[in-house]
């Protein structure tokens, strides 16, 4: 078996969610329930068939981002893995929705960081085994810090 850490690349201005899934059908369904959480987020999302032909197959209603989530999902080439690129949407809109999607198994990331994913290949085939998302800490943080947080959050209105 070999490891290999695949680089994904994604614009700036987007998040990127990463996850594993066991049917076919979960290209319409992510699609359902990103559509219909925040109707203006702008996206494309990539599924990699394990079986039969063993296509990634695509969607999404920014030409662009399905490009660029069906080029990711090229190069992980892991079966059942389905990346989604959104723009206008931030993962925790749309996180509960695509968990509770019956045919989910797992997520494995939901980012705007730089990212790599681990995968290893037995020859048959790839499987997603972790990710590096972002940097390592820096260190602990302090009273200012703790404020800096508190103040973003309530800016975004995650909290009150």
């Amino acid at each position: 078996m070999q490891i290999e850490s695949v680089k994904v690349e994604f614009p700036e201005d987007t998040n990127v969610v990463i996850g594993q899934s066991h049917f076919i059908k979960t290209v319409e369904d992510v699609y359902e329930a990103i559509v219909g959480t925040v109707p203006q987020a702008s996206f494309g999302l990539a599924f990699c068939e394990a079986s039969g032909a063993c296509l990634v197959r695509t969607d999404g209603n920014d030409d662009e981002l399905k490009k660029i989530a069906a080029n990711i999902a090229m190069k992980i080439a892991a079966g059942h893995t389905f990346i989604v690129i959104m723009k206008n949407c931030y993962p925790i809109n749309v996180l509960p929705r695509i968990k509770g999607i019956q045919e989910v198994c797992t997520i494995y990331c939901a980012t705007a960081n730089p990212l790599d994913v681990l995968v290893v290949d037995n020859g048959r085939g790839r499987g997603i085994v972790g990710v590096i998302d972002g940097e390592k800490p820096k260190g602990i943080e302090g009273e200012t810090e703790v404020a800096d947080r508190k103040e973003l959050l309530r800016k975004f209105g995650y909290k009150r």
